[in-house]
Formats: structure tokens, C-alpha cells, sequence
């Protein structure tokens, strides 16, 4: 039960990690060249909004990093308790990364020579923007169908399907909502 949304989780979240991973590594090196003041060089270039995308870049490239390590442990586990987790580290990386892609298109309509790293930083981030909304819908698809993951309306752990608390070595446990 569940696989779907698992089987179309997983590809998706070791995508979004290698694209982080890539993007970071672009945005990383535009930023020692920005910082360094070799905005000359050949393969940088940058206009006037570039240092605040690459902050963002960088930004949203390591907290989204770090959310797929939480996504890789809830698609392992499935579970409401492991979906909390990722869910909530999934939004907010892309809550940063469509600040990133806001930024990036800034800097586009700005114009101006900018050099090929730059370019791909400002492609992958905006590429990512939408895989990780893709990603976190999917996360969250359990909420409308328990066959897309684990939803939020899922039973308690020690209470049965049917309601009635599950019996454990002859004593009744009682299931409590919190």
C-alpha cells in the first residue's frame, strides 16, 4: 500500500539532491569570484542584483540539501511521524528557493553580460523551484488518498483499525487524541 507515491517520491527526491548539489558547487564558485572582485573574468560577468542571488542561491541550495536528507529518511521509514519532518523541511527550502528564483529572474530582466556559471546557477534554480513544488506535492499527497503515502487521518499507532484499543499481554491500552 502506499507505493505510488513512494515510487514517484524517490527519483524525484535524489534528483532535487543532485541538482542542489550542482547548483551549490556554480553558486559557490560565482560567489569567490564575486566576492574577490573578478567580475571581469571571462565565464562570471553579473549585474547589480548578483550578489543577492547568489546569497539566496547558496541558501537555498544547502537547506534543500538538508531536507533531502530528512525526505531520504521519511521515504525509507513512510510514516506520519518521518512525513512531519520532511514535509516541513521540503517548505521551507522552497519557500527559499522561489526567493532564489525570484532573485534570478531579477537578473535576468536586469540584462547585462553574464558568463555561463551564471547562467547555469540562475537554470538549476529555477528548474528547482518547480521539481521541489512537484516533490513536496507529492510528499503531501497522502492527505487525499492513503494509497499516495501516509496521510494525515491514519489511526494512532497502538490503537486497531477499528477503534478499539489493542490488547497488549492481557491488559487493555487505551488510545488517546491528543
Amino acid at each position: 500500500m502506499a507505493t505510488v507515491g513512494r515510487n514517484l517520491a524517490a527519483p524525484l527526491l535524489f534528483l532535487n539532491l543532485i541538482m542542489y548539489v550542482i547548483a551549490l558547487g556554480f553558486a559557490s564558485w560565482c560567489l569567490n569570484r564575486y566576492i574577490n572582485g573578478q567580475t571581469y573574468h571571462p565565464s562570471f560577468g553579473g549585474n547589480g542584483a548578483t550578489g543577492f542571488f547568489l546569497t539566496f542561491a547558496i541558501l537555498a541550495c544547502v537547506v534543500g540539501i538538508v531536507s533531502k536528507f530528512a525526505g531520504g529518511t521519511h521515504i525509507r521509514a513512510w510514516r506520519n511521524d518521518s512525513l512531519a519532518a520532511a514535509g516541513a523541511s521540503s517548505l521551507v527550502a522552497w519557500a527559499i528557493t522561489v526567493l532564489a528564483f525570484g532573485l534570478a529572474c531579477k537578473q535576468i530582466n536586469l540584462g547585462g553580460y553574464r558568463g555561463w556559471r551564471l547562467k547555469v546557477v540562475e537554470a538549476f534554480i529555477i528548474i528547482l523551484t518547480f521539481t521541489q513544488l512537484l516533490y513536496l506535492l507529492l510528499l503531501h499527497a497522502g492527505m487525499f488518498s492513503s494509497r499516495y503515502g501516509p496521510g494525515y487521518r491514519d489511526t494512532e499507532y497502538g490503537v486497531a483499525t477499528g477503534g478499539e484499543p489493542m490488547h497488549k499481554g492481557g491488559v487493555t491500552v487505551a488510545g488517546t487524541r491528543v
